[in-house]
């Protein structure tokens, strides 16, 4: 009980920091990439890179070149910010590892704990990806589209009249009972809709908490974090999972993937649902939001995408009229230039997800300029949005232009830098073989709705002001906002 005292207390965070401290010293030593640690032991640079990543890393570049370490949060990460030496990660995989990376981060956050030990686990789930590709993809589509058939169809009775709400909640809300619902299913409860708005306030109250959940502080000491994760987990218990109907294949194959590795009682087969529930969500929420926010500031964007989707509906012989009635393959989905420009200009804008490697030994990379040396257990990383940024490669990088990804009505996928053409130039799901395998699905799925509710609504923005991004999952994925903006919306006439 001594311990729980304020002494006590004060005792154990300055022997923890002390304990962060030793774990985080280190010298440059010849060889080594520059090393900037800032003046904070433990978070060395981390308030500087947070309050403006983009800025600070340009002043370093032209300071130390295009590779140097930095100490973030008590990590030492190299990055690796020239986009033609990206491949550097490919050319070392097998010295630098995603998978010892993804795995420590989901016994963290997630308290998934098995597959830091078994292989075959973590080889056998990677294995269903392949559910999110092909005619299963195309399958999860048609259930977006019946299950936004009936949101649409309740908001088209609900909203004769003008309707006032926020982007961000508004987003939450439909995102996550949708993803929810074509993933898992549904819930069979008179009271579902409020377990699943009660299932969606606990993800968000832990999603706020992410970048403090992934950094080398104790989950317990991260306010109610642990509280949550462990309810969130429970959600999931077997009990409950027999209480939803209609598992898509890559749930039910992963389930029984699950139930050869985990005795049915044990909730760690609960915490690899959450971590593919979050994997599902986390990012398309903000991608939602950010794509919503640019077009209604964007009288033109909106012009040319309600002009696109009526073009569409004519070709294609499908009437608006009363009612729901639009039916759309992944493929017509894909045709439409000017709403997949939007939303990867939105990637490009509001990704800032960075590609971690662990550096399993200690190695010497080669470059086109120059060797360093990598140190075994530090992480190793390039940074996107340096690219995404550039404006050697995107004109005018800060400006939201909504065409930016087509050329001559067709899609632009050419892009150079010094005068050479670029492999990868917009890259907000990763690098190489590990890139995030829900992309196709979670585009797929911002496609439909943002086509659903051009067709059948229309939108003011209230606060039509600039919105800052809040970086408080830097490196993380999509950026959130600092604030949510008011906006009306009410079914057309």
């Amino acid at each position: 009980m001594e311990l729980l005292s304020l002494p006590g207390l004060v005792l154990a965070a300055a022997l923890l920091l002390l304990v962060l401290y030793l774990r985080t010293r280190r010298t440059r030593q010849p060889g080594d990439p520059p090393l900037i640690k800032g003046w904070l032991p433990y978070l060395g640079v981390s308030l500087k890179f947070q309050k403006d990543p983009i800025g600070f890393l340009k002043t370093l570049q032209k300071q130390y070149g295009d590779i140097f370490t930095l100490l973030i949060a008590g990590k030492y990460i190299t990055f690796v910010l020239d986009p033609f030496q990206y491949q550097l990660l490919l050319k070392y995989h097998r010295q630098l590892s995603f998978q010892i990376f993804g795995r420590k981060l989901a016994a963290k956050v997630f308290s998934v704990k098995k597959l830091l030990e078994n292989d075959d686990l973590d080889r056998d789930l990677h294995g269903v990806y392949q559910y999110l590709q092909g005619k299963p993809l195309e399958t999860l589509l048609e259930n977006i589209l019946q299950n936004a058939k009936q949101i649409v169809d309740i908001q088209l009775g609900e909203s004769k009249n003008w309707n006032t709400t926020q982007i961000l909640t508004f987003c939450r809300s439909v995102i996550f009972e949708l993803t929810f619902a074509t993933i898992y299913g549904k819930i069979l409860a008179d009271d579902s809709k409020k377990i699943i708005s009660e299932l969606r306030d606990d993800f968000v109250n832990f999603d706020d908490k992410f970048l403090y959940i992934t950094s080398d502080i104790p989950i317990e000491l991260i306010g109610n974090a642990k509280s949550m994760q462990k309810k969130l987990i429970q959600f999931f218990t077997l009990e409950k999972l027999t209480h939803i109907q209609g598992w898509s294949e890559i749930v039910q194959q992963r389930q029984n993937i699950l139930e050869k590795y985990y005795n049915l009682e044990d909730t760690e087969i609960g915490a690899h649902h959450f971590a593919f529930l979050w994997a599902s969500v986390a990012n398309t929420i903000p991608a939602m939001f950010w794509a919503m926010y640019y077009l209604l500031r964007h009288p033109e964007a909106m012009e040319a995408l309600r002009d696109e989707i009526d073009h569409f509906l004519q070709s294609t012989g499908q009437k608006k009229g009363s009612g729901f009635s639009i039916h759309l393959s992944r493929e017509q989905l894909d045709s439409l230039v000017y709403l997949e420009s939007i939303i990867f200009e939105v990637f490009r804008l509001c990704s800032h997800s960075g590609a971690f490697r662990i550096v399993e030994e200690d190695l010497i990379i080669s470059s086109d300029t120059s060797d360093c040396c990598l140190r075994k257990g530090e992480l190793i990383a390039i940074f996107p949005p340096m690219l995404h940024n550039d404006p050697e490669v995107f004109e005018a990088p800060e400006e939201f232009r909504f065409d930016r990804f087509v050329d001559g009505g067709k899609k632009k996928t050419t892009f150079f830098k010094r005068g050479k053409k670029l492999k990868f130039y917009i890259m907000p799901f990763g690098f190489g073989a590990n890139k995030c395998p829900g992309r196709f699905l979670a585009i797929a799925e911002i496609k439909l709705l943002l086509f659903l509710f051009l067709t059948y609504f229309d939108f003011e923005i209230l606060d039509n002001q600039p919105l800052r991004q809040n970086h408080s999952r830097l490196l993380l994925g999509i950026q959130y906002p600092e604030s949510d903006v008011s906006f009306r919306y009410k079914a057309k006439a």
